[in-house]
């Protein structure tokens, strides 16, 4: 392909509202174009990046033995509502409506569609195992879309769905996409960690996310100093330390103490000189439509994901500004165990175990409460694991390295499911004894534009975008230093023809200008073997090679030129 006909808009400054490295290169580099908020296009050298990617992903999933389908982007409501999850993600669902006609849902992932069509084709277990996958633009309202493509409205994925008739048949797909996934990834040029997470909405006990540790992911890596702890935040546990204690602790007499307009840890700590670990912070929350309140320590925060699973809910809200006043009799930001109204259950994390003397909302406006004592002033017969952990924390696996945190970015979850959803939706099959069964599922995901993000957050410098050779827009870039050098042009467009005509991925920068402009923008757009002719080499029969991942360049005789091109490509690929 020809620059000159080609449409690549490159930038020499970055766009205003990029932060991610990935979000400010993609812009300047002509690779997406943003429609509205966390909506984009993709241009020639964006899409060609796009499809280079699906094509690595398709080729490992058909090695797989996975089948390919392609999946409705708009779904009867109804079908969601089945499964309860309308409700449970009806702040990211985008709906459709027209006058008093059906609604319907664009598609923000499709287990309940892929569940629909097998159950109208399988029946026995002679029909199983069965894995189908797609890749397909999937639509969430994200509230706050941010870093470009990393987390947008509209997206595409490749979702998976492992169809068997019992659990060893689970284990064997999800261990066949296990391993199906990592080589994607390694053929994507991505250096990724496989931790365990959680499930979330998705359903299922176990899952695996594959992370790609990145300045701006928005997710967080928990790793031990000592021990192989790799986990997702959600799921890393918190241990219960507290091993009791034979002294009586001081109880001091529970005083009540203004604090007008101060409603925060911060605001109380920070005004009144108290430790973070001294306060108690009590949060209400609705479980299945029943208020609770759970309480931990001042410095920590509370894990809606380990809530939920404590509580065994399947949908968790925190409560509005109305239930809050109704449950503890005051506005949001005094809230406390102390004379809590309805005699709501409290649940109380490990960690506030063994505190005494503690502040505490008082459950009045502007007011607090100090020397608060559990036992004593209010009873918690529940205590679990539902905060964070934090950096510099105990392992709560080996008990003697550090945790750390690393922001990360989601390219991939792996998800056994069981039969959430084939009992939901009925689908089932008959074993060989005869009897009705619910099929057993696993659910496989992949952001496919993630992965374009992820590359140039690993692989990128100041001057721009370092694509790995397999999802590179073109192999190779042919630059003429000079268009007006006859000699140079003539001999380039003799190569580009031989590379054509031998299928190798080349573009052809024949724009007649300057020299410096057509280096910067080679290096802006990342193509990974730039070959430049000028005629100062050529009257000796050199070409000059530059590979843009390690900035280095070599002169070759034009005669080994093509073999030389080839060597570097396969040993890239």
């Amino acid at each position: 392909m020809r620059w000159s006909q080609m449409l690549i808009p490159t930038l020499r400054n970055d766009p205003k509202d990029a932060e991610a490295t990935s979000h400010r290169l993609m812009f300047r580099a002509g690779l997406i174009r943003k429609l509205s908020s966390g909506v984009y296009s993709y241009l020639p050298l964006g899409y060609r990046v796009l499809k280079n990617v699906i094509n690595i992903i398709r080729d490992e999933m058909n090695k797989a033995g996975a089948l390919e389908v392609l999946l409705p982007v708009i779904h009867p409501a109804e079908i969601w509502h089945k499964t309860g999850r309308y409700e449970m993600l009806k702040d990211i669902l985008m709906t459709v409506k027209k006058e008093d006609k059906n609604e319907f849902v664009l598609g923000p992932t499709h287990e309940e569609i892929i569940t629909e069509l097998v159950s109208g084709y399988v029946s026995s277990y002679k029909d199983l195992p069965l894995n189908l996958y797609q890749i397909q633009t999937k639509f969430r309202d994200e509230a706050r879309p941010r870093f470009g493509i990393i987390r947008s409205k509209e997206f595409i994925m490749k979702d998976a769905y492992s169809f068997d008739s019992d659990t060893v048949g689970l284990n064997k797909s999800y261990e066949i996409m296990y391993e199906t996934y990592k080589r994607i990834f390694e053929r994507c040029g991505l250096d990724y960690v496989i931790v365990t997470a959680d499930s979330g909405a998705m359903g299922g006990d176990v899952s695996h996310e594959f992370m790609v540790k990145v300045p701006f992911g928005e997710d967080i890596i928990v790793s031990c100093s000592e021990c192989d702890l790799s986990s997702s935040l959600e799921v890393a546990p918190c241990k219960d330390y507290y091993e009791g204690s034979n002294d009586k602790p001081n109880w001091k007499k529970m005083e009540e103490f203004d604090t007008p307009n101060l409603k925060t840890i911060e605001d109380i700590s920070g005004h009144f000189n108290f430790n973070p670990e001294d306060l108690l912070k009590t949060i209400i929350y609705i479980a299945d439509g029943k208020p609770i309140a759970c309480i931990v320590s001042g410095e920590c925060e509370i894990c809606e994901a380990k809530l939920k699973k404590y509580l065994k809910t399947e949908i968790l809200s925190l409560a509005d500004e109305n239930i809050i006043k109704k449950v503890t009799g005051a506005p949001l930001g005094f809230s406390g165990p102390v004379g809590l109204k309805q005699n709501i259950p409290i649940i109380c994390d490990f960690g506030v175990r063994g505190k005494f003397n503690c502040v505490t909302g008082a459950n009045k406006k502007d007011k607090h409460l100090k020397n608060v004592n559990i036992g004593r002033d209010f009873e918690c017969k529940k205590f679990a694991d539902i905060r964070y952990i934090k950096e510099g924390d105990v392992c709560p696996i080996c008990s003697k390295g550090k945790i750390s945190l690393e922001r990360s970015l989601e390219i991939g979850h792996v998800f056994k499911l069981g039969k959430k959803y084939s009992k939901d939706l009925n689908a089932k099959f008959t074993d060989k004894d005869g009897k009705e069964k619910n099929i057993i599922m696993g659910c496989y995901g992949i952001g496919v534009n993630r992965i374009m993000a992820a590359c140039i957050e690993l692989h990128s410098d100041e001057k721009g975008i370092k694509w790995p050779v397999s999802i590179a827009p073109f192999k190779i870039l042919l630059l003429t230093v000079n268009q007006k050098q006859e000699k140079s042009v003539q001999y380039t467009e003799e190569l580009y023809k031989e590379l054509l005509s031998k299928s190798y991925d080349v573009l052809y920068d024949d724009r007649d200008i300057r020299a410096g402009v057509k280096f910067n923008d080679a290096d802006l757009i990342g193509i990974p073997i730039v070959v430049v002719i000028g005629d100062r080499n050529l009257k000796d029969n050199l070409v000059e090679i530059k590979t843009r991942n390690d900035g280095k360049s070599k002169l070759i005789p034009t005669s080994n030129l093509m073999q030389e091109l080839k060597q570097m490509i396969d040993c890239a690929v």
